[in-house]
């Protein structure tokens, strides 16, 4: 799939519908802010990771935490501050940071990256033919 348009919509997609599920599992709702949210994270991810090749996978889920939670933070500083949607709040975690991010759901999204890093070389090989 060359067309980068088609290749952009099908890795949003592909990481918006698989977040909105995760939520589903973990907190039993989500919200379409985090479907987009989601969708935005995996097909960074996706370039990021196809930048960084042959690196480490600790290396790896390291740099894609780091964008999770960037990208959580200026989410959550959108639609629950600006917009006032309330989709999440962090408060009650040990040093969170405005209720928007917190030290725990950062190691969560350093875990998800494993699983993000197997499905992002199985669709570069698929992707790039």
């Amino acid at each position: 799939m060359k067309n980068r348009l088609s290749c952009f919509c099908l890795l949003f997609a592909l990481g918006g519908f698989s977040y909105g599920l995760i939520e589903m599992l973990w907190r039993r709702h989500t919200h379409w802010s985090m479907v987009i949210t989601g969708g935005l994270c995996f097909t960074v991810l996706y370039r990021i990771l196809r930048g960084l090749g042959a690196c480490s996978l600790v290396f790896k889920c390291l740099i894609g935490s780091t964008v999770i939670t960037i990208a959580e933070f200026f989410s959550g500083f959108v639609f629950n501050h600006c917009m006032k949607l309330c989709v999440w709040d962090y408060s009650g975690h040990r040093l969170n940071f405005c209720g928007q991010i917190c030290p725990l759901y950062s190691f969560f999204w350093a875990l998800l990256m494993i699983p993000i890093d197997r499905i992002c070389r199985f669709l570069d090989r698929i992707l790039q033919k």
